[in-house]
């Protein structure tokens, strides 16, 4: 796939604001990089961006993550167990705001999802899929591509 912009800087504006937002979640905020990588990989699945996915599997990874978490993640209910109370409830609140025009905020879901995060948490959790969704909303119309990435390899089974 080639992207369809012709001049990468008709975006340089947007992705620069979004990045100071990341910037934030990265350094500002309590939530854990792996369960940051797990939310953006799965809205990044339900938008459809693949330069998204590919991006967040390669961070992912190099953050310690498991390929066999990674690999269930568009499954993670069938595969709950692989997943972590918190982890889970950070994904609900993932599909849930992503898809929001046609799931909507249940008080059930929000008092659940409470039980995992502080408000504050909440609010940064919530600005993290934000964030996402507008990175995918940027490169999924304008067909930003996916780079091939080396997986990395732990040190136990390089020896």
């Amino acid at each position: 796939m080639t992207s369809r912009l012709e001049d990468l800087a008709a975006t340089r504006d947007i992705a620069q604001q979004l990045r100071k937002l990341e910037i934030y979640i990265r350094n500002e905020t309590t939530i854990e990089p792996k369960l940051n990588h797990l939310v953006k990989m799965r809205a990044s699945q339900i938008n459809g961006c693949a330069h998204c996915l590919m991006l967040h599997a390669e961070e992912a990874l190099k953050d310690g993550e498991q390929v066999d978490r990674l690999s269930l993640l568009s499954a993670w209910q069938e595969a709950a167990d692989w997943f972590t109370p918190r982890e889970q409830a950070a994904l609900v609140w993932t599909e849930a705001l992503t898809n929001i025009s046609s799931t909507h905020v249940s008080d059930e879901m929000y008092a659940s999802v409470r039980e995992q995060f502080s408000e504050k948490e909440l609010a940064d959790l919530t600005l993290s899929i934000i964030a996402i969704n507008g990175w995918n909303r940027i490169n999924v119309p304008f067909a930003t591509p996916a780079h091939h990435f080396e997986v990395p390899v732990p040190e136990a089974v390089a020896s």
